[in-house]
């Protein structure tokens, strides 16, 4: 998408608080570029799926990084953040939204500032809340994670933490399902079936994939992914695709042995977006194991890995 054609300046930019002949238009322009600012500074690179690199002076994103994310010009953005009278469509809006990873009440916020409709009021809301975050907490010991729709691990319980590995010892770049898969020895050493698992993945991530192919994020997972994964070029290289998923998983856990579970998501929005998986026991020895592995956590919680039991 192409974002700022036709959409330039026009004369002059909006005039500062309190100045001599504000008007409302300026003043919402400020309240737009400040929210802005505000939402950009608090996303990690990490969270969006970028590399933090050297010399990174911006407590957040960078602007030609929201711009890189949201598919819009740098300038462009540079204007809107400095309350520049520009015009803004829905579609930019959208993109930014997204880009800035808004929750409903944000994304609402954003629209309104702007005044302009917004075309997807029910959109998803990427966040986690400190509800869903009670929530993990209360579903111990049976291992449990909040995950967007890329795979991304965006919180989890701390039986979750230790299910396949720690995750804790794990940049959060690496907090993803699909690297998880193929790329991290321990994770693949723990699942049983490997081959048949990540062949589904694989398959399952292409199907997802559909819908975001012009998303900056998902082209750099991919991109990652292919980089680092014979394994994963070679499946993917299959064109299959899958929706449906497994709904038993057997893990062999490092410190309490066989697991079987039954895999169960939850979507946590309106939208096929973020949801929340847990795995329950399917046996009472699958039971009495996850309580084990929790006490070794709860023992343990520095993230060295407990003695086997």
């Amino acid at each position: 998408m192409a974002a700022g054609t036709g959409n330039g300046p026009a004369t002059g930019t909006a005039a500062g608080p309190g100045t001599r002949g504000e008007t409302s238009a300026d003043v919402r322009r400020n309240e737009l570029a400040a929210f802005l600012r505000s939402r950009r500074e608090r996303i990690t690179p990490e969270q969006a799926g970028l590399a933090r690199g050297q010399r990174r002076r911006t407590p957040g994103l960078r602007r030609e990084e929201v711009a890189h994310l949201a598919a819009v010009g740098v300038t462009w953005y540079t204007w809107l953040e400095q309350a520049r009278n520009i015009k803004v469509s829905a579609q930019v809006l959208d993109s930014l939204a997204r880009a800035l990873m808004l929750d409903h009440s944000e994304r609402f916020h954003l629209f309104a500032l702007a005044e302009v409709a917004d075309p997807h009021p029910n959109s998803e809301c990427t966040g986690v809340s400190d509800s869903l975050r009670a929530m993990l907490r209360q579903l111990e010991p049976f291992p449990a994670c909040v995950q967007n729709s890329r795979y991304d691990i965006l919180a989890y319980n701390r039986t979750y933490g230790r299910l396949l590995c720690d995750l804790d010892a794990l940049p959060q770049e690496d907090r993803n399902c699909m690297l998880l898969a193929f790329t991290n020895a321990t994770w693949s050493a723990c699942v049983v079936n490997r081959d048949e698992v990540v062949r589904s993945m694989a398959a399952k991530f292409r199907a997802s994939m559909a819908e975001h192919l012009a998303e900056p994020a998902w082209k750099t997972l991919l991109k990652r992914l292919q980089d680092e994964s014979p394994e994963f070029r070679e499946l993917w290289a299959r064109h299959e695709v899958v929706r449906a998923t497994k709904r038993t998983w057997i893990f062999r856990q490092a410190q309490v042995g066989l697991l079987r579970t039954r895999y169960t998501a939850l979507w946590t929005g309106p939208n096929s977006g973020p949801r929340l998986l847990t795995y329950t026991p399917e046996d009472d020895e699958t039971r009495e194991r996850l309580e084990r592995l929790q006490e070794l956590v709860t023992a343990d919680p520095s993230g060295t890995p407990p003695r086997p039991a």
